[in-house]
């Protein structure tokens, strides 16, 4: 059966994660049962480069997937688009999968934004895209904060209680923090981030943006390795999985 490399772009607003849950639809369980009309009505297992939470959104979701059908990856991609209708889900481009590989564990950097709508007017064209805070932000304070965080770290201070991952040790490449006109975007890269990572970066430079905690503070937290001294868990609508790098480019069509 041919392996199907896809790129995927969604609007999780909708969706309860990227995992199949019981209490609700899910990005997964969509495109699966969109993939069984070109898989002879079997229903088939996409696997992705990395779970998201229910209201994130991505632009560059990475999935695996073995279908019956050998089309050609342009013939593909433009049949799963059309089968997964009327979900905001886009099938922006398709590749045969070399042998061996794995979104996940293959992937070698991983890249996150989140939008802060710094304006008192809330949002209406970006709501649910961005997280609304009605006051005025340091942007150039919270990136200052944010290079305390680079490089490896253990860091438990912002992981989710829940969080799974056999170690709290990652090693961040990016953290950057940048102004667009009213949002205040942060940009996040590493190998691989632990459950609620970044929105726990987020919810703690919101506190030095606002000039409640110095700039060395979120630096203070992630040694301290206690997540009650962090922020708060910023809102999953303002965060999007950007894209995935691999040592080999995959060939889209």
């Amino acid at each position: 059966m041919p392996n199907y490399a896809l790129l995927v772009e969604y609007d999780g607003t909708a969706f309860f994660g990227w995992q199949r849950q019981a209490s609700g639809p899910s990005v997964q369980q969509t495109l699966e049962e969109a993939a069984a009309a070109v898989n002879g009505g079997v229903v088939p297992l996409a696997t992705a480069s990395g779970r998201t939470d229910s209201g994130v959104h991505a632009e560059g979701q990475v999935v695996q997937v073995k279908l019956s059908a050998r089309l050609p990856p342009d013939r593909m991609r433009a049949a799963l688009d059309f089968h997964v209708k009327p979900h905001r889900i886009a099938i922006r481009a398709a590749a045969f999968a070399p042998e061996g590989w794995s979104p996940r564990f293959s992937a070698i950097q991983r890249h996150y934004r989140y939008r802060i709508l710094a304006r008192r007017a809330k949002p209406a064209l970006e709501e649910g895209r961005v997280w609304h805070i009605p006051l005025p932000l340091d942007h150039e304070a919270m990136h200052a904060a944010a290079q305390g965080l680079i490089g490896k770290h253990d860091f438990s201070a912002y992981r989710a209680t829940s969080c799974q991952a056999d170690s709290p040790v990652r090693t961040l490449e990016r953290l950057d923090v940048t102004r667009m006109g009213e949002e205040i975007h942060i940009f996040a890269s590493g190998r691989s981030f632990l459950h609620h990572q970044v929105r726990n970066f987020a919810g703690t430079l919101y506190e030095v943006g606002l000039g409640r905690q110095p700039v060395a503070w979120p630096r203070e937290v992630l040694e301290g390795r206690d997540r009650r001294l962090a922020g708060q868990t910023a809102p999953a609508q303002g965060l999007c999985f950007l894209n995935v790098e691999y040592p080999e480019p995959l060939d889209w069509c």
